[in-house]
C-alpha cells in the first residue's frame, strides 16, 4: 500500500505538480525518442511458413495481415493446458476491442495469438464478451520461435530466453521467490492449469510488415515493456494510491468477470 503524503494548500500543491510537470514533459520527449528509434529498427525476413487456425479457417502468417502491410500480434499467455486465459494477459486484452478499428483505418492489422487448440480460445472468448481476432498457433512452433513458449525439458534444464536474455524460471531463482511463488500459483489456477504449466507461456507483443509479398519481422517487445499498452495500469498510475499491487490473500487482478464472486 503507498504511504499516504503530506497535506498541502493548494499554492503548495500547484507548485510540487508544476514540478512533476517538467518530468512528464521530459519523459514524453523521451517516449517520442524510443518510438522514432523503433521506427529505425532493420527489418528480418520471415522466411518459415506458419500456420494457424483462426475463426476464419486455417491461415498463414500473411493471412493475418488481411490485406493491410502492417501486423501487430500479442502473445496471449493461453496454453494448451490452460482453461482461461492468464489473468493479466486478460486484463490487458480488456482493452484490445476499441482499438482494432483504429488500427485497421492506419493499415494495420491486429490479432492475438495462443498455443492453445481455437474452440479454448473461441470458448474464452465468448465468457469475457471480446471480438478481436484471436488465432491458434497449436500446430505450429512460432511461438517457440519468438520466444513467449517453452517445454518442460527447456524449463527444467533452467534455460530460457525471454526478453532478450537467458533467465531461470526454477523457484530458486527467483529473487523473490515466495511472493513469486504465491501469485504465480494463484495465476495458475485462475487460468485453470498448475505452476510448471502456467510458466510454460509468457507475454510478448511482436510487430511485422508485408511488402512485394515478404513478411518481415520489425519488432518485439516482453515483461515490462508492455505496461504502456496496458490500460488498466496507465489509469491506475494517475490514482491517488496508483497499482496497489500485494501478495495478501486477496489477488490485485481477476478475470473481469470474476470480481465479487467467490
Amino acid at each position: 500500500m503507498v504511504t499516504h503524503p503530506k497535506t498541502a494548500t493548494r499554492e503548495e500543491w500547484l507548485a510540487a505538480r508544476l514540478d512533476l510537470l517538467k518530468a512528464e514533459k521530459e519523459l514524453t520527449h523521451r517516449s517520442d525518442e524510443v518510438a522514432r528509434r523503433r521506427m529505425e529498427l532493420p527489418w528480418v525476413r520471415i522466411d518459415k511458413e506458419y500456420r494457424f487456425e483462426t475463426d476464419a479457417g486455417p491461415a498463414s502468417l500473411a493471412d493475418l495481415f488481411k490485406g493491410r502491410s502492417q501486423l501487430l500480434i500479442y502473445h496471449f499467455m493461453f496454453g494448451p493446458a490452460y482453461s482461461a486465459g492468464c489473468p493479466s494477459c486478460s486484463s490487458i486484452a480488456d482493452g484490445f476491442n476499441g482499438i482494432v478499428p483504429h488500427l485497421e483505418h492506419h493499415d494495420v492489422a491486429f490479432s492475438a495469438v495462443s498455443r492453445a487448440p481455437l474452440a479454448k480460445l473461441q470458448a474464452f472468448k465468448k465468457r469475457m464478451g471480446w471480438s478481436f481476432p484471436w488465432a491458434s498457433s497449436s500446430d505450429s512452433d512460432f511461438n517457440f520461435q519468438f520466444n513467449v513458449s517453452y517445454t518442460q525439458e527447456q524449463m527444467a534444464a533452467g534455460d530460457i530466453e525471454y526478453n532478450f536474455q537467458r533467465i531461470d524460471l526454477q523457484p530458486a531463482a527467483d529473487p523473490h521467490p515466495e511472493d513469486e511463488h504465491k501469485w504465480s500459483t494463484r495465476f495458475a489456477a485462475m487460468a485453470g492449469t498448475d505452476r510448471p504449466h502456467y510458466f510454460e507461456e509468457s507475454p510478448g507483443v511482436s510487430a511485422f510488415v508485408l511488402e512485394n509479398g515478404v513478411v518481415y519481422h520489425t519488432y518485439s517487445t516482453y515483461a515490462r515493456g508492455l505496461d504502456g499498452l496496458w490500460n488498466m495500469y496507465q489509469w491506475l498510475d494517475r490514482a491517488p494510491r496508483a497499482r496497489n499491487e500485494s501478495f495478501d490473500d486477496e489477488p490485485w487482478l481477476k478475470h473481469h468477470d470474476r470480481y465479487g464472486a467467490q
